[in-house]
């Protein structure tokens, strides 16, 4: 995979995980019930986007770390690593249940348990997304000064 479609697909995950979290925040603040429901309705269809432009990313990074050692790289390797355990595990699941839940308009105290998780696991893999970018953008960097 080129350098150029690794970034493209990591900026675009790191962009979506950003726009599902500030919509969730934005339509929790200010949004009706209906609002909350159409959120995270579309956030579960976001998946079908953000799920292979995590992937593309992540290959990509592991092919251009192939031939690579270093602290950056390793660093790189093990935030993605929790950025995807976390998406698999917490994040995904969360979206389909909070989906569901909105859907029904049954916004009780599970609901939000479950939608505060998901809120500290989202802020969790931006953190670790724009983590990978600053270093990704600061090996590229690098590359070109060796040339």
């Amino acid at each position: 995979m080129s350098p150029k479609l690794h970034a493209a697909a990591g900026t675009l995950g790191m962009g979506l995980i950003a726009l599902f979290w500030t919509s969730t925040v934005w339509v929790e603040l200010f949004g009706t019930p209906q609002g909350i429901a159409t959120v995270k309705t579309n956030i579960v269809q976001g998946l079908w986007l953000l799920v292979p432009a995590l992937a593309a990313a992540g290959i990509g990074g592991a092919q251009s770390a192939r031939n690579r050692r270093g602290p950056i790289i390793q660093a790189k390797t093990r935030r993605m690593r929790i950025a995807g355990l976390n998406g698999l595990l917490i994040l995904v699941p969360s979206a389909l249940f909070l989906a569901g839940k909105a859907q029904m308009a049954d916004f009780d105290g599970a609901f939000y348990a479950v939608q505060t998780v998901e809120l500290l696991a989202g802020a969790v893999n931006m953190r670790l997304l724009w983590l990978n970018l600053r270093d990704g953008r600061a090996m590229a960097r690098a590359r070109v000064a060796q040339r």
